[in-house]
Formats: structure tokens, C-alpha cells, sequence
């Protein structure tokens, strides 16, 4: 499980940062949307302003923290 949620934050992570970067040099998050992620991942408009409400980094840290540590059991 933890190896699929990893998969989906790194992927969020991605959304967040080319959003950031195209949002930067003055466009909207609806056009980033329509030209830039829609296209390339395939997800719908919720999909994607539920992405960017994610703190994504502090998630991924968390569960690669969780999967690093040696269980006994």
C-alpha cells in the first residue's frame, strides 16, 4: 500500500510544481489545467484543485519515514 500512496503523492507533487511554474509567468490555474495537465494525466477539474490542496511533500516525507523503519513483527 504505502508503495502506491508514494506513486500518487509523487504525482501530485508534479501537478503542484508545473502548476506553480506556469502560474508564475502570469497564466491561470484554469489554462495551466486545460494546456498543461489535463493533457498529460488524464484527471478532471475536482480532481485537480483537490491535488493542489494537498501538502503533498510533508505526506511523502511522513510515509517515506513509515517505510523506513525496521519492524520487529
Amino acid at each position: 500500500m504505502a508503495y502506491n500512496r508514494r506513486n500518487i503523492l509523487k504525482r501530485i507533487i508534479e501537478i503542484q510544481n508545473l502548476t506553480l511554474e506556469h502560474t508564475s509567468r502570469g497564466v491561470t490555474q484554469v489554462w495551466v489545467f486545460e494546456h498543461v495537465i489535463q493533457p498529460r494525466f488524464f484527471i478532471s477539474v475536482s480532481t485537480y484543485y483537490n491535488y493542489l490542496n494537498i501538502n503533498a511533500k510533508k505526506l511523502l516525507n511522513e510515509t517515506e519515514k513509515k517505510s523506513n523503519q525496521l519492524t520487529l513483527f
